[in-house]
């Protein structure tokens, strides 16, 4: 059993974005050369998420609209954190769209379905923040 640790970092533009990230941890596994196991892709802070789903724009937009709706930011004035930072509505987001995810390596791929990506979600972005990704096979 072999295991490789690598960490990305990201400095957004926006303060919430989406970013496609599935090539960044397939060169990862690539790097590896573990060809059969598994890999942990997780955000390493409380106000960014990772998460697989469909690298199409308008559901993009979606994701925004919805979460948007459910944790608006503004006012900041409606939530108790809010009293130092005003960043309470990205740790909500955060917590609807999880922090990690465990995806198959199988022949040294990602063993995934046909529409499949693997996102970093930023909800208080304009920082500099990391992703570990930990491999973990032979």
């Amino acid at each position: 059993m072999y295991s490789y640790r690598e960490e990305l970092w990201f400095e957004t533009q926006k303060r919430r974005e989406l970013i496609n990230i599935t090539r960044k941890v397939e060169k990862c596994i690539f790097d590896s050369k573990i060809k059969e196991g598994i890999v942990l892709v997780n955000a390493m802070h409380i106000t960014a998420s990772v998460f697989i789903n469909d690298d199409e724009s308008g559901l993009h937009k979606d994701f925004d609209k919805f979460l948007e709706r459910l944790a608006p930011e503004k006012p900041y004035s409606q939530y108790h954190h809010n009293t130092y930072e005003d960043n309470a509505d990205a740790h909500l987001k955060r917590s609807i769209m999880g922090r990690e995810v465990v995806c198959a390596i199988t022949n040294g791929k990602l063993d995934f379905g046909p529409w499949e990506q693997i996102f970093y979600g930023e909800f208080d972005g304009k920082r500099r923040k990391r992703v570990l990704i930990k491999i973990i096979g032979e």
